[in-house]
C-alpha cells in the first residue's frame, strides 16, 4: 500500500509541474545580477606603477584543496624585477578544470595578488585552453603602469610597496 502512494504522490508532482507556467531565462541576452562576492575566474593584481603583486610564496597552492594551482617562484634581480622584494611567480597556472571556486586561495595570498573576478563564461572546446597560465591571468595594464621587468619606483622599498605607497610612473592618481 506504502507503494502504492508513494507512486501517486509522484504523479502528483508530476502532474502539478505540467499547468505551471514555464521559467525561462534569456541567457546571454539578459543576463542576471550576480551577487555581492561571487566567485569568477581569479586575477593576478598589480602595483600602481606595473609591477606584479605575486611573489612566488605558493601559499595559494598550498591551500588550494583541488590541487588546481600551480606555482614557481624565481629570484627578482636588479636588471630583470617583476615585483617588489626578492621573489617573483615566474610560472603560474590554474587548471579550472580542477578548481571548485572556494576562495581559499585568495585568502591565503599575503599580498592581496589573487582576486576573483565576477568574469564566470569559462567554457571551452578544449581541455586545454582551460588551464590559464599567468599572461592570461594577469591584470591589464591600466594608465601610468609600465610592464615589468623594471626596477621599483625611486626613492621606495618593498614595504612601500606593501603598505601601498607607490604611485603610478607618470605620476597619476589611481
Amino acid at each position: 500500500m506504502g507503494r502504492f502512494l508513494d507512486s501517486v504522490a509522484g504523479f502528483g508532482v508530476t502532474f502539478s509541474a505540467m499547468f505551471k507556467k514555464a521559467n525561462t531565462e534569456f541567457y546571454p541576452e539578459q543576463r542576471k545580477e550576480l551577487p555581492d562576492g561571487f566567485h569568477g575566474r581569479h586575477v593576478l593584481n598589480r602595483y600602481a606603477d606595473g609591477l606584479e603583486k605575486c611573489v612566488g610564496c605558493e601559499l595559494c597552492a598550498w591551500a588550494c584543496p583541488a590541487d588546481a594551482i600551480h606555482v614557481e617562484g624565481a629570484d627578482n634581480t636588479d636588471a630583470e624585477r617583476y615585483s617588489p622584494g626578492e621573489r617573483y611567480g615566474r610560472r603560474y597556472e590554474i587548471n579550472y578544470l580542477r578548481c571548485i571556486f572556494c576562495g581559499l586561495c585568495v585568502e591565503a595570498c599575503p599580498t592581496r595578488a589573487l582576486t576573483m573576478s565576477t568574469e564566470f563564461e569559462l567554457a571551452d572546446l578544449g581541455r586545454e585552453q582551460l588551464v590559464f597560465t599567468k599572461e592570461q591571468l594577469l591584470a591589464d595594464l591600466g594608465p601610468g603602469m609600465v610592464a615589468p621587468p623594471h626596477p621599483m619606483a625611486p626613492g621606495t622599498t618593498a614595504a612601500d610597496y606593501y603598505a601601498d605607497r607607490v604611485r603610478p610612473r607618470d605620476g597619476s592618481a589611481r
